[in-house]
């Protein structure tokens, strides 16, 4: 079963074909990193200007590259919420627009459940039920996979996620947009002992995060040595960064699958790209016994693959949508 998958949820407009939810035929993306990067961060307005003007060349590069048409395609998966509405608006009315034209099935995907899905393209053997860490720039959950369609959320932010933590913390370090991966960079050759960063507690839920109180500190730090003109190691602080919030993902994680008697976890969504993250939920799992999955690197951002999969799995188990699909710019896993 071939499925096309689309996805525009943010600042990539992203097409792949994928053959039974497992082998990835084609996957195109087009990402407007450098010219969100001399605002800081994404411009919602820009963003989708540019899913405007890029989607239908990227729709039919990914079927070129697959060798298919889109006679060959059983049906289109679309992200259609969460992101930014007017993004998600350019790729729902697309793909809407394709499935009547063509006469094709639609299934609509929640982005963050594409995202759990990017591990099934990497290990074809994962199958649920599990517990898997889903964090990147808007989102960070603890998640029980109890299907491929079913989900529980155990733990959330309260109010930053992971991936914004990363960037906030960059930019008052002076690294460019994005600022993730330069402190990944950073970290390598920076000493995290240098600095005690905190971590946050949360009332109520063990399984919460909160990253709010520790971007704060970051920012307060460096203000601050800017101020009594103190030259900071920002390499030597990224690395502390970096440690911080892979101590705290990790703990949270490992204690929650401790809890509820999981033996498989996995990791999904931007933040599973850094290496601190790879590497803290690596030796975790291992001390506890645990299995771990981890995306391909170019699988954790966001992709028209993952959409696809989730797709496939959507569309196998009757999850469809006709031509009033909407998008949505915030909606729970666990409301699908």
């Amino acid at each position: 079963m071939l499925i096309l998958g689309i996805e525009s949820s943010c600042d990539e407009t992203a097409a792949s074909v994928v053959k039974d939810g497992k082998e990835i035929l084609s996957s195109v993306i087009s990402t407007q990193i450098e010219e969100h990067k001399k605002y800081g961060g994404v411009v919602p307005e820009i963003a989708s200007r540019r899913h405007c003007e890029n989607i239908l060349e990227v729709v039919e590069k990914a079927l070129s590259d697959s060798e298919k048409t889109l006679d060959d395609i059983d049906a289109v998966a679309v992200t259609y919420a969460p992101g930014l509405i007017g993004a998600l608006l350019v790729g729902v009315s697309f793909a809407k627009g394709l499935a009547i034209s063509a006469n094709k099935p639609l299934a609509p995907v929640h982005h963050i459940a594409g995202h759990i899905a990017a591990n099934y393209l990497t290990h074809h053997e994962l199958e649920p039920p599990y517990l898997c860490l889903v964090a990147s720039g808007g989102h960070s959950h603890i998640v029980e996979v109890l299907s491929h369609t079913k989900f529980r959320i155990i733990g959330r932010t309260r109010d930053d996620a992971a991936g914004e933590c990363f960037d906030k913390c960059a930019r008052a370090m002076g690294f460019p947009y994005p600022g993730g991966a330069c402190i990944d960079k950073a970290s390598k050759i920076g000493d995290a002992s240098e600095f005690k960063l905190p971590h946050p507690k949360v009332a109520g839920n063990e399984f919460d995060f909160s990253f709010s109180g520790l971007k704060t500190n970051v920012i307060n730090l460096v203000h601050n040595a800017e101020q009594k003109g103190i030259e900071l190691n920002f390499n030597n602080l990224a690395a502390s960064v970096q440690k911080t919030i892979s101590e705290i993902l990790t703990e949270k994680t490992i204690n929650a699958a401790k809890s509820l008697g999981y033996k498989t976890v996995a990791v999904a969504g931007g933040v599973s790209a850094n290496s601190g993250v790879r590497n803290s939920m690596e030796k975790s799992c291992a001390e506890n016994g645990m299995k771990l999955y981890l995306p391909e690197l170019s699988l954790c951002g966001d992709n028209g693959a993952m959409i696809a999969c989730q797709g496939y799995y959507n569309y196998i188990n009757g999850i469809t949508a006709d031509s009033s699909l909407n998008a949505a710019a915030t909606l729970s896993l666990e409301d699908l």
